[in-house]
């Protein structure tokens, strides 16, 4: 399959950044050409004319399982919002319910022009999430959702040790590069307090074996790193550090209370940090020190967490506030346009370990990208801004048009083509009715 899309503005996000009109060939799965392509010929051709086109943005933490319990655990700090809402919720998860959580997940995610995520699973049912990610055609790495220790915690949601490890094994078994490598798995322990000494000191371990990516939280909120400190003694990161976890293939979402030592620590061992500005507002946990880390050399990516702590997964949305919120502590051009869409592409591709493949439109790569319309009110005058005030300033979700992840085309003038809309929808409301009747949360 070809795809050939014309008379864009192209915003290559490559090494020089460079922005041209111009037109894009994509052969199966990779960009094959770039330029000016008049005597080139393609299966479909797409007039992109007043669009811009750029590679599609990447969600470094998210939590699909969550996504049926959207506005279910509003004006809760993260302990009581975990403890009273969110655990009980999951658990009571069955294997449909997560299907379709996944899948309405994924809908909203492609429609907003999201092409690649970074997710944590819950405990049980983890099968109908890749199930879920395999029918959606989204690019995705994550797994099962490891959790050994706590109190509070519901009774289904605590593994033994061994059971979390064996179930995580067997899914990064059938699970990682699937799909020529669109699928793959990630070892995902929940974070230091839900999680015992030994199954952290195993998932450091794995992934030093096998080479698999580690995806957790930190240092999110207070109450969270006075537990760590009193039960391990030290603070979170630095005690991930002793463990072995801090390194390139850890994603560690949050990172917003850090002294400086354990800022260090993420910085020169390459550790990935997820800002997720929407989630931390919502909960009252603070603001993270992105400018500070980006000036030490942090490595820093987007994610709009999951949709109970948010409540939506726009890109966009978190864009414009990951650039406004450091402003009134750190100056107006603390947080500048093109360095927010960078960690909303290039940063998230390195997260994701995938910086040789996506992240940027270059000949040869991943053909991930989308189409995000100037045509609208809140657009004009199109010429008076620069294409990155315009992404993280101005465009909506409603403003992307077309999204193609692996050279398929998933998404064009708002329909999903790989999605059943009404299906998802109808089986959406029937699962979480189910999940009510079990919990009595709704």
């Amino acid at each position: 399959m070809s795809i050939l899309i014309k008379n864009a503005t192209i915003v290559t996000m490559n090494e020089n950044r460079d922005v041209f009109g111009g037109d894009l060939l994509i052969e199966n799965d990779r960009i094959n050409r770039i330029g000016k392509l008049d005597r080139y010929t393609a299966d479909m051709v797409i007039d992109a004319g007043n669009q811009l086109l750029l590679p599609g943005f990447i969600q470094s933490h998210v939590h699909l399982c969550q996504v049926l319990f959207r506005g279910m655990a509003d004006d809760l700090e993260l302990l009581d919002w975990l403890q009273q809402r969110i655990w009980p919720l999951e658990s009571s998860h069955d294997e449909e319910s997560l299907y379709y959580s996944s899948v309405l997940g994924c809908a909203e995610l492609l429609r907003g022009g999201t092409t690649s995520i970074i997710d944590m699973a819950t405990v049980n049912h983890t099968e109908s999430v890749f199930t879920a990610v395999k029918q959606a055609g989204i690019r995705y790495l994550g797994g099962k959702c490891l959790m050994d220790h706590g109190e509070d915690v519901p009774h289904n949601m605590l593994d033994t040790t061994d059971k979390a490890l064996q179930e995580s094994l067997e899914l990064y078994q059938r699970w990682n590069n699937y799909d020529n490598g669109r699928i793959r798995y990630a070892l995902c322990p929940r974070f230091a307090v839900s999680c015992s000494d030994t199954l952290l000191r195993e998932v450091a371990s794995l992934s030093r074996q096998y080479q698999i990516p580690v995806h957790t939280h930190a240092s999110e909120n207070r109450g969270e790193i006075e537990l760590v400190e009193k039960e391990r003694g030290i603070r979170n990161i630095i005690y991930l550090d002793s463990l072995g976890l801090c390194h390139d293939r850890l994603i560690l979402a949050h990172c917003i209370h850090l002294s400086q030592d354990e800022m260090q620590i993420l910085v020169d061992s390459k550790s990935n940090i997820v800002h997720c500005p929407g989630s931390n507002l919502k909960l009252g946990s603070g603001i993270a020190p992105i400018p500070p880390l980006l000036n030490l050399g942090a490595r820093v990516s987007l994610g709009a967490d999951g949709a109970p702590c948010n409540n939506n997964l726009s890109m966009f949305m978190e864009m414009r506030l990951a650039a406004l919120i450091q402003k009134p502590f750190h100056g107006p051009r603390s947080m500048p346009a093109q360095a927010v869409v960078e960690m909303a592409t290039r940063g998230g591709a390195r997260a994701m370990g995938l910086e040789n493949e996506i992240g940027s439109l270059e000949e040869g790569k991943k053909a991930d990208m989308v189409l995000v319309s100037l045509d609208g009110w809140h657009t004009r005058p199109q010429n008076a801004a620069g294409v990155y005030s315009q992404l993280v300033y101005q465009a909506q979700t409603s403003d992307v048009s077309a999204t193609i992840v692996d050279g398929h085309l998933l998404m064009k003038d708002g329909h999903l083509l790989s999605i059943d809309e009404e299906k998802v929808k109808t089986a959406a409301e029937a699962s979480l009715q189910r999940v009510c009747q079990r919990t009595g949360l709704c």
